[in-house]
């Protein structure tokens, strides 16, 4: 057991860490997606303030308790309260179930980046490509062992000469390209129309015909994209919250991290949405996940020479933000393994990389040898991927943040956090705020979110 926690040289390594955790394919893949099919304007004002005021609640929580208790999630909350250890076992299952599917669709990825810089990016306008090659029973397994292995090495070169030295190179480059590529998509004029007027519906909220049913479906499915924005409940935050120095501003960092996920979200709409609206209009923007392994490289082939270069810097994009983020799930298993059974993290990131491997295989196969279609709750036909999916965003990730509400709102109380985070002499802007999301507020949302997910209200 190593005798000194690792820890992030300073804020700089932790927020630039945590911003790579929180921008991931959350952002870049599910954001435009789903704002495109949630109203854009009205969805996005709903993501903004809930990412203040719910997102800004548990990202808070989960931080400030992994360095208040200096563990990973599995054993942090049993620090807080002996009783409550069967959470740590939640939130470490959490990260276990996400880490294979996460690689795949890393491999994914990977594999059209490959096919892009290698000049054959006109095969992915073939009808039926991506279905072609996530069906295929090698190819996807080769690209996901690529991009675990790199994960896996980045975790296993440790904290700050691993996860912190890579975050300070890709996290300013990712910012770089996907301001680049934004303002060069708003450029774009297709034949449905300007990339400007996709502007206008991705950013005006449009209140025409808005029901109490279709509003509150826009605020569950902003809320349910928040899980995936700053990476809570996954067990992620506590794990790099544990290894955040003392002296370090929590609060002051955590605003960072909320802006600079919130930005980047942002963003990446404005690099997707426009463009696909120009050349494939409203109903081209309703792709849904198939947008960017589907719609976009068509859009980038009607660009003409331009379009792969484009395509390029896309899809290095996406794998930079993918890598950040696949980085901090493994690392939220790794540090549990550590503090839970004294192993060094080089034998912890080992077994961790190996089960993910073995259960990414199985996902793999799921689209081939192990088909089959399961219908359940909100989704049809799906495959071990989309189980895999809807076990850790639609249930277990709720749950978490439901009994993590509960025990700091009510068992151990706000101001064990609140304690935490102003140690130094700090203000809390937002204490007020915090103590009422945390103990009424956001268990409401969550639990009427859960009900939602699980297909209670239809």
């Amino acid at each position: 057991m190593e005798k000194e926690r690792s820890s992030f040289s300073g804020k700089l390594g932790f927020v630039l860490a945590a911003a790579g955790s929180a921008v991931g394919l959350g952002n870049i893949w599910r954001f435009p997606y789903l704002a495109a099919e949630n109203g854009g304007g009205l969805f996005l004002l709903c993501y903004v303030i809930l990412a203040l005021t719910f997102g800004f609640t548990l990202l808070t929580t989960e931080v400030a308790l992994g360095r208040k208790t200096q563990q990973g999630p599995l054993t942090a909350y049993g620090v807080i309260n002996k009783k409550w250890k069967p959470l740590g076992v939640i939130a470490f299952i959490i990260p276990s179930i996400i880490l294979p599917y996460y690689c795949v669709i890393g491999g994914w990825v990977t594999k059209y980046f490959v096919t892009f810089i290698s000049g054959r990016d006109a095969d992915t306008v073939a009808d039926g490509y991506f279905t072609g090659f996530i069906t295929s029973q090698w190819a996807p397994i080769i690209f996901m062992l690529v991009f675990l292995l790199a994960t896996a090495i980045i975790v296993y070169l440790g904290v700050e000469g691993g996860i912190e030295r890579y975050s300070k190179v890709l996290m300013p480059a990712l910012l770089i390209m996907v301001i680049g590529i934004s303002i060069y998509s708003l450029t774009i004029k297709g034949p449905q129309g300007t990339a400007l007027q996709g502007l206008k519906i991705y950013v005006v909220p449009d209140f025409k015909g808005l029901t109490f049913t279709k509003l509150l479906n826009v605020i569950l499915a902003a809320m349910g994209q928040l899980f995936f924005s700053i990476s809570v409940s996954m067990g992620i935050m506590v794990a790099y919250g544990s290894y955040v120095k003392k002296e370090v501003n929590l609060m002051n960092s955590i605003n960072q991290i909320e802006i600079f996920d919130t930005v980047v979200a942002f963003l990446a709409g404005l690099m997707v949405v426009p463009a696909v609206f120009a050349f494939s209009g409203k109903e081209g923007m309703s792709a849904g996940p198939g947008l960017i392994f589907v719609s976009l490289p068509k859009i980038f082939n009607e660009m003409g020479k331009a379009g792969r270069f484009i395509g390029i810097a896309f899809f290095l994009l996406v794998l930079f933000a993918a890598i950040t983020s696949s980085v901090s799930i493994l690392e939220a298993m790794v540090s549990s393994i550590m503090d839970k059974f004294g192993l060094s993290r080089k034998k912890s990131t080992v077994i961790a990389s190996i089960y993910g491997l073995i259960v990414a295989v199985i996902v793999c196969l799921g689209y081939n040898k192990l088909y089959f279609e399961a219908t359940f709750s909100t989704v049809k036909a799906g495959q071990i991927l989309d189980i895999l999916d809807f076990a850790s965003n639609n249930v277990l990730m709720p749950i978490a943040a439901i009994l993590t509400c509960i025990l700091i709102g009510w068992v151990a109380k706000p101001k064990t956090i609140i304690d935490e985070v102003t140690r130094n002499g700090e203000k809390f802007g937002r204490k007020a705020l915090y103590i009422a999301m945390i103990k009424v507020i956001a268990p409401v949302l969550l639990v009427i979110l859960l009900l939602n997910s699980i297909g209670v209200f239809g």
